[in-house]
């Protein structure tokens, strides 16, 4: 027993030597391993804490998923800053002897550590407004998909095809983002159609209508409707435009189930879907000749009349 005591005894006067000086105080092997421990568990427990917030104590309110998601962040930052300083002081450190290690490291922050600095703060910022949240289906540069995570630095955004993209914050204080459900998740989709100049309009019309009317993810209110658009080279050009909730993660579906029951009612019918048509004239070599010599004889007059 006294032999483990003293083994105990060297191992505490090996851990209390003194390695640097800060201020009044030293610091100590045992004092960087106290922090290394408590830090560890102040991040763990933040964690569960904002886990248990936006999961259990928020989801009994009315609040929406990102909204709960958002102050489960805000309250964990809190906490791990508080969290810190307090381990700083329970653990001896003179904080004024902080104030130099302090300034250096925000030079650097300013200069080396510009990028990460901007994430962090877009972070906050996307927290406190929330132009995004969580459950949001998001457009952002080359970058489409439902916002699954917001993280002090970077967003995840998973994509139709089940991919992870991790967009740093930045991108969405800086650039342009499409937002499909920031308010609503009612959009409306825009369906464009050709059919031949020799259609009937109101039969065109009523086809269009009765393949937006069939279709299950397609609104009765707000109601489809369609619209002739222009004269188009080769045919009239319509758009039907409908309104869903349902699927504007995936938009691509609900214009293809669109566009092959209109395809099957106009064959049903008889109109026709034109395709572009060029007319060209092929001159025999006689009526190549005398045209040129037209064009020479006309070049000639305007040249004597000048």
């Amino acid at each position: 027993m006294d032999t483990f005591s003293r083994i105990l005894g060297h191992i505490r006067n090996a851990l209390d030597i003194p390695l640097v000086r800060l201020g009044a105080s030293h610091l100590t092997l045992w004092t960087l391993l106290y922090l290394v421990a408590l830090v560890a568990l102040l991040f763990f427990f933040s964690g569960k804490l904002r886990v248990w917030i936006a999961d259990q104590l928020l989801a009994r309110t009315r609040l929406e998923t990102g909204a709960r998601h958002a102050v489960g962040a805000i309250v964990r930052y809190t906490v791990i800053a508080v969290g810190f300083v307090i381990i700083l002081q329970t653990a001896g450190i003179d904080l004024t002897a902080l104030n130099v290690l302090a300034g250096a490291v925000g030079i650097g922050l300013g200069f080396g550590l510009q990028n990460i600095v901007s994430n962090f703060i877009s972070g906050l910022i996307i927290l406190f407004e929330r132009p995004i949240k969580v459950g949001d289906r998001i457009v952002v540069g080359t970058v489409e998909g439902d916002v699954v995570r917001i993280s002090g630095r970077s967003t995840e955004v998973v994509t139709n095809d089940n991919i992870s993209i991790i967009v740093p914050n930045s991108k969405f204080i800086t650039e342009n983002v499409i937002n499909w459900s920031h308010t609503d998740r009612t959009v409306r989709f825009r369906i464009p159609v050709t059919v031949a100049y020799d259609s009937d309009v109101h039969l065109v019309e009523k086809l269009l209508l009765d393949a937006a009317h069939h279709n299950p993810h397609v609104l009765k209110d707000p109601a489809p409707g369609v619209r002739l658009m222009e004269f188009g080279d080769s045919g009239l050009c319509f758009e039907l435009r409908v309104w869903s909730t349902s699927l504007i993660h995936r938009r691509g579906l609900l214009t293809s189930t669109l566009n092959v029951a209109i395809y099957r009612s106009f064959r049903e019918h008889g109109i026709e879907i034109p395709y572009p048509r060029r007319d060209i004239r092929i001159l025999s070599p006689e009526a190549a000749g005398m045209k040129r010599e037209a064009t020479e004889k006309t070049s000639g007059k305007n040249e004597d009349v000048s």
